[in-house]
């Protein structure tokens, strides 16, 4: 007899939901081999009795920055003690103290103290913690632009790079991821921390469509069961994440097209499913992400989408230049704003080719969606 075309209320398409999740880490990093031997090759002479290099890592969101030095870790982690790697995000950990508590709750397996707690006490329990065990400290140090604005990026840097100064420790290494590509993160280093800072710079290029396939591929082989995503709408799918320079929206389309056809009752995903999930990425998530935008951001990126949508010209310049007549703002106050929506992850500022340092502002999603989102109630869309 047929297995029934129809999901009973016991039943479900996914094998392992934690595949689609973006905190997973899969067992395989798939075409970021180059990347994975840069890195090996600064962290093997630790393994000999040396001292760990350090890297900066570059490249948009989505391109597997944050999973290879997670993997990476993990891997150390699992295979010697002479390495002490620790994982900060400086989105939600960019104060001084924030980030030393957590390279203190990582090494010494607790939470630091949550009142009278000093830097002091805390580099006192890291050192003692890597002098015991003759361990290299490692610290990754994702989305390092984020310390630029919170003023602590140089002071963690030069007081991380000489720990070993103060106390009996090897000196440590940093590995700074960046998805702002118009951000140089050495050259936001002042001259003390050059001095014990020298990078190795690492490039993330986003996936090609065939890639981004192979890795949906894998992640759908993992976790969702046989026969429940066909292959032309996975192509669909990777098509949609090369266009928007992410994978991680390939890895959501999948997620949402599976839960959409599970909740009526499929066993496997249509075409329908795949239009509605990608819908549901689009809209929903820039809503929330300009929610956080001040006023004055959120007019700026919709003059952006708008400009973007006529086909105007994108260079930061000539965008300053037009939205005068609508937003006066003076260049600096300007700059500040389009510097938060790329570090909000809205734009990508391009460098510009024969006009100086002048960068292009390239928008990362649709252009009608974003103008749709930053025009609210108390602000209405702008007629000319």
């Amino acid at each position: 007899m047929r297995p029934s075309s129809l999901l009973r209320s016991d039943e479900t398409l996914f094998r392992d939901r934690e595949t689609f999740e973006f905190t997973y880490l899969p067992e395989h990093l798939h075409h970021r081999d180059a990347q994975v031997r840069e890195l090996a090759f600064l962290i093997r002479p630790a393994l000999r009795g040396g001292s760990v290099g350090s890297a900066i890592l570059r490249g948009p969101p989505g391109t597997g920055k944050t999973t290879t030095v997670r993997r990476i870790f993990a891997a150390v982690a699992a295979e010697t003690r002479r390495v002490a790697p620790v994982y900060v995000n400086c989105q939600h950990d960019h104060t001084t103290l924030a980030v030393y508590r957590c390279i203190f709750e990582q090494l010494l397996g607790y939470p630091a103290p949550p009142t009278g707690w000093h830097l002091d006490a805390a580099k006192q329990g890291i050192a003692a913690r890597l002098h015991d065990e003759d361990a290299r400290l490692l610290v990754c140090l994702d989305d390092a632009n984020y310390l630029i604005p919170a003023g602590t990026y140089n002071l963690l840097l030069y007081q991380i790079l000489r720990l070993y100064e103060k106390w009996d420790v090897a000196k440590p290494g940093v590995f700074a991821v960046c998805s702002d590509l118009a951000l140089n993160l050495y050259a936001e280093a002042d001259e003390r921390v050059r001095s014990v800072f020298h990078p190795l710079e690492i490039s993330f290029p986003p996936y090609t469509i065939g890639e981004i396939r192979d890795i949906l591929t894998d992640r759908v082989r993992q976790g969702l069961y046989p026969g429940v995503m066909p292959a032309p709408l996975l192509d669909r799918i990777a098509e949609i994440a090369a266009g928007e320079q992410d994978v991680r929206v390939g890895i959501d389309l999948v997620r949402l097209a599976c839960l959409r056809a599970e909740t009526d009752g499929r066993r496997r995903v249509t075409a329908g499913d795949v239009t509605e999930a990608a819908r549901a990425v689009g809209s929903p998530v820039l809503a929330v992400q300009a929610a956080g935008l001040s006023v004055g951001e959120r007019a700026l990126l919709r003059r952006i989408a708008e400009r973007s949508q006529e086909g105007a010209d994108m260079a930061s310049g000539a965008v300053f230049e037009e939205v005068q007549d609508y937003l006066p703002v003076g260049r600096t106050t300007y700059h500040e704003r389009l510097k938060r929506l790329a570090e909000a992850g809205f734009v990508d500022l391009v460098p510009g080719v024969g006009r100086g340092r002048e960068r292009k502002v390239r928008l990362r999603y649709d252009p009608a969606e974003v103008a749709a989102v930053c025009t609210g109630p108390e602000e209405p869309r702008i007629d000319r």
